[in-house]
Formats: structure tokens, sequence, C-alpha cells
């Protein structure tokens, strides 16, 4: 679809839009539920004071409130893609203010269940769950609490925190406004001779230029403009460090890094474990920035020259039927239960497929309980399209069978679990690629675009979680934390990854004031967990097949009904263990070694 004359949303063909009306059938429908919503909230809140009362109260409030929510998150979804398939449409920005007020109402009306269930005496909450075989289902939920509670503080202390919170969000807020407001980036030369405005949006296309002066330019620009604001930068950094401290001594954890791997019961020996098994595969990192610097035929390899293209974009189009064929084809092994929900995602109106005037840009899945999946394109014809096809309607099955299996509580999977799914399919898709391409400068695409995925998904976002680990230990220790000092540890993290056979610019000693991730501490680690459990669990899918599949399956079911280590069990990946890592990082060698044979 070209964009040169882009249809408005009234000219799309219907075949290639999603089906809100599976939702909500019309404004009126909208409307009602918006009312029946808004009185319930103050039946939940005439719960408060009394949850202790009988398991029976107990039960009614907790059961009421999830059917209260799943009313509530249909009304908000549905108001949100209305939105997104035109975000012009004043109607629609009407809705979403309206559900958004409500939101807020409702959370603040339901704020009391959890610190008052966790005020019970565990002896009461045992004998309640015991007692009472509606409060079965949420067992889990329980434990968790009674799991939690040791880091929960007297009511006094909570309520001082709670009004701590505020400030919370602060430092990710300034670092935001800053970065995407008030930072004043200059003007480079693109790959067509023109002088444009560097930007956050268009830096990484710059970087992928065929042309090393765009690529050395737009990354001289960035880092240049970095280390002028570096002062302004580092103590927004520094306060969210300092925030983070806080919040661990307050709620009486070891370290940061365990503070916020607790939540989802994630041990800190994960972590560490990551970093070790990467560090220990460092030589393969090393033999691929050699391979990239012979591919490139430079005489010097740069940071700036990461991203180019080790082999030239393929021509071929890919439409989305073609595509639609290619992912049923790639995922043929996961059996025809899997295929025939893929197909009903295809056809029974799951799927926004094309761009159009106002569409929001991107993709994603997104959707609600009792209701499909939905998920949002903007599909051009091209294979990157056709992965990006593949990787949403990951998430899209992996929350069909989570909803259908669990209950609205367990329904939504962790964010440790959450691209494990999409990125399942995507590895199966490279797999068949790769088994169904003779064609020499294909493969060495398809090889280029995998072992991307490796750099850039694993070890690139271990070097990060190390930078999170390192910054956040001296601020524990009570040591000076400078610009330089930052720069230093991101410096030398570049030197360790990448090897002799590349420059480390010393400008990349700024990289770590531009990623936004670091706001929300230590989460980039689930980017190299969910990658590399997808990349082992892709393995087995094709290696032993239908056990693996059922496996898989039941991993698909579990939403949050476990804890996702255990969850990520059920597929054989202990995640516990380097196993899944190292046996991730040998596809990567196996890759390597390929492409090596190949140029």
């Amino acid at each position: 679809m070209s964009n040169n004359k882009l249809k408005t949303r009234e000219e799309i063909n219907p075949e290639y839009t999603w089906n809100l009306n599976d939702m909500i059938s019309n404004l009126g429908e909208w409307e009602q539920l918006f009312e029946t919503v808004y009185s319930e909230i103050e039946v939940l809140t005439n719960y408060q004071g009394r949850l202790m009362e009988s398991s029976k109260t107990l039960y009614e409030c907790l059961n009421n409130k999830d059917n209260f929510l799943v009313k509530l998150y249909r009304l908000m979804v549905f108001s949100n893609m209305n939105l997104h398939q035109d975000t012009n449409n004043t109607d629609s920005q009407g809705l979403v203010q309206k559900v958004s007020s409500l939101q807020v109402n409702a959370a603040a009306a339901l704020s009391y269940i959890e610190p008052e269930i966790m005020s019970f005496e565990n002896s009461i909450l045992i004998s309640y769950m015991n007692s009472n075989k509606d409060l079965e289902k949420y067992k889990h939920y329980f434990e968790d609490i009674l799991r939690q509670k040791s880091h929960i503080l007297p009511k006094e202390q909570e309520e001082l925190l709670a009004l701590a919170g505020d400030f919370a969000g602060t430092p990710s807020n300034i670092f935001s406004m800053f970065m995407n407001a008030d930072l004043i980036l200059p003007e480079v030369i693109d790959d067509n001779h023109n002088t444009i405005t560097l930007t956050h949006g268009n830096y990484l296309k710059l970087l992928k230029s065929a042309d090393s002066k765009v690529r050395k330019t737009a990354f001289e620009a960035m880092f240049n403009t970095l280390d002028r604001n570096k002062n302004t930068l580092t103590s927004v950094y520094l306060s969210s460090l300092k925030k983070d401290v806080f919040e661990m001594r307050a709620r009486k954890f070891d370290s940061c890094c365990e503070a916020n791997l607790d939540g989802k019961n994630i041990n800190i020996s994960v972590y560490d474990n990551l970093i070790e098994t990467v560090n220990e595969s460092l030589p393969l990192l090393h033999r691929y920035v050699s391979l990239r610097k012979k591919m490139l035929g430079l005489d010097e390899l740069h940071m700036y020259d990461l991203y180019t293209p080790m082999v030239k974009d393929m021509d071929e189009k890919v439409s989305f039927e073609n595509g639609k064929n290619l992912v049923k084809e790639a995922l043929m092994p996961l059996g025809e239960e899997y295929l025939g929900l893929l197909n009903k995602g295809f056809n029974d109106g799951w799927i926004d497929v094309y761009e159009n005037k106002g569409k929001r840009s991107g993709a994603y899945s997104w959707g609600t309980y009792g209701v499909h999946p939905y998920v949002l394109l903007n599909y051009q014809d091209t294979l990157n399209n056709t992965f990006t096809l593949a990787h949403e309607m990951g998430h899209a099955l992996h929350s069909y069978y989570s909803d259908e299996s669990q209950p609205f509580i367990y329904h939504s999977y962790p964010i440790f679990l959450a691209e494990v799914a999409s990125t399942v399919n995507e590895s199966l898709l490279i797999n068949h690629l790769l088994k169904i391409t003779t064609d020499k400068e294909k493969r060495k695409y398809l090889i280029n675009h995998y072992m991307e995925s490796f750099r850039t998904t694993l070890y690139r976002q271990v070097m990060f979680a190390e930078f999170e680990c390192k910054s956040h230990e001296l601020v524990e220790k009570g040591e000076a934390v400078t610009s330089d000092v930052l720069n230093q540890i991101h410096y030398d993290l570049n030197k360790k990854y990448y090897g002799k056979d590349i420059i480390v610019d010393e400008l990349i000693k700024f990289e770590w004031a531009r990623i936004p991730h670091f706001y929300t501490s230590f989460y980039v680690y689930q980017y190299a967990t969910g990658f590399s459990s997808a990349v082992a669990i892709s393995q087995q899918i094709l290696e032993k097949g239908e056990s693996a599949v059922t496996n898989y399956k039941t991993f698909l079911k579990s939403g949050s009904s476990k804890y996702p280590l255990e969850t990520l069990k059920a597929t054989g990946v202990d995640m516990t263990t380097s196993a899944p890592i190292k046996n991730a990082l040998k596809v990567f060698e196996a890759l390597l070694d390929e492409m090596e044979t190949l140029v």
C-alpha cells in the first residue's frame, strides 16, 4: 500500500480491518456499560473494612472486583483501539477521556483491598482458604501476598511510602520531557544529501545507512549533544538510582536488584547467571564483530557501523496474503489446533492490516478478557513485516490460550514471559525460511537478520543489565556517582563485549544517558531471558515434535497462575540454570559458522 496516497479509514477494505463489534457493538451499548461500571464502584467500596468478617465476604469482594474489572477493561480497550485506528476521530478521543476518568476513580475505590488482605494474620487467611471452596481459585494470589508480607511495613510507614510514591516517577518523567521536548539535536545529512534535523526517531535509520559518513555524522551529533548535557542527564539518572535504593532499604531488601525481581518471585541468581553465561560466550560476539568488519569491507569498524546491514536488503515483495501463507507454513510444527486458531485470527476480524490516515504507528497485540485478541499492523509488503505478523500473532495466541484456560485474575501473563511466544513464532519462521531457501544471497540475508536479533536482544540487553547492576551497587555502597564514573562503566563494558576488532569510539561512553528503559529498573534483562527461552523452545519443537508442542501449550495456557520460572519449566526450560542460554548461543554459533562459509 503506497504511502504517497494514504487512504482514509473509510477507504480501507473492511476485509483488512479488525472487527471491534465483537467487543461492543455500538455506542449505545458502550454508554450502557459505562453507566453499569460507574454504578458498581460504590458497591465495591462497601466492602472496605469488612474483608475480615468472613471468608464469604472476602470471596464476594474479590469476585465482584474481577467481574467489575472485566467490564472496565472492555470499555478501556474498545475506546483506545477505536482511537488507534483513527487518532483524528474526536468521538474516539472523547470516549478515551471519559473512560480514563472512570479508571482513576475505580483505582482509588479498589485501593483498599490488597492492603486490607495483607493486614490479615496468616493463620486467618489460611483458614479462609481451607474452609471456603469458592476461594480456591485465589490460592496463588493469596500465597503471593503471604510471600511478600515480610516486606510490608506497619500501616503508618506504608502511608508515608505511598505519599513518597507520588515522586517515584519524577526521574522518568523529567528524563522523558528533557529528551523528547527540551533536548535540541543538530542538523545532519541523510542518504539523499538533504539536511535534516536529527531526532530520536530517525537516529537508528541513519545508523543503518550504507554511507559511513552519514552513520558517523549521526553518531557524533547524538553523543556530542549528550556530552553537552551530561550534568543534567547524570543528575536525573542519579535521582532514579537513589529512589531505587530508598525503596530497597525501606522494604528491607538486600539490593535493588533483589527488590525489583521479588515482585514475580525471580531469584537474583537468574540475573547473575544470565550475565555470567553471556560473558563466557563473548568470544562468539567477537567473532561476529570480526565477520561484520570483513563483510562490510572496512579497514576500521566503528561503533556506528554496528547497525548497517551486512547484507543488502532483499527487494523481494511479500504481500499480506503471501505473508500469511509463509507464517502458516512456518508454524505447522505447532499442530492443527494452533493452526486452526491462527486461521481464525487471519480470517475473523482480529487484525487491522494496513496503514490509513490518522492510524497509530507500529504494531501490537491487545485485547480484553472474554473476547478474542486483536492485532494492529501497518503492513508494508516486506519480509520484515512478515516477521512482525508472526511476532504479533504469537502474542495474540498466547493471550487466547491464557484467557480460555484461566479465570480473570490469572489471565494476563507477566512481563517476564511476555516476549516468549512472539519470539518462538519468529524463530520458527526464520528456521522455515532457511530450510526452504537455497539462494546464497537470500540465505545470507536471513542469517544476518537472525544474528542481529542475538546481538541486539541477547548480548546488548545483557550489557545494559550489567550496567544497571554496577550503577546501583555504587549508590548502595554510598560511593560517588558522577558522569565520569557512569561513562567509564559503560565504555569498559562496550570494550569487553565487542572485542578487539572494533574501535570503541570514546563517544559511546554517553550511550547509557539515552536509554529510557533504565528508568524502569532491572527490566532489560527480561528481553534476554525471553529471547533465550524462545530460541530453546523453538528448537525443542522442531526436534521433539508433539511432546514439545504439548508442553508449550501448557505454558501458553498458564497465564499468571504460577510464578514465571515455574511456568517456563513446563516447556523444559529452566532459567535458574545456564542451559537455555547456552543452547540459544549454540544456535548463534551455528549461524556464525554458516555465514563464515558463505562469504
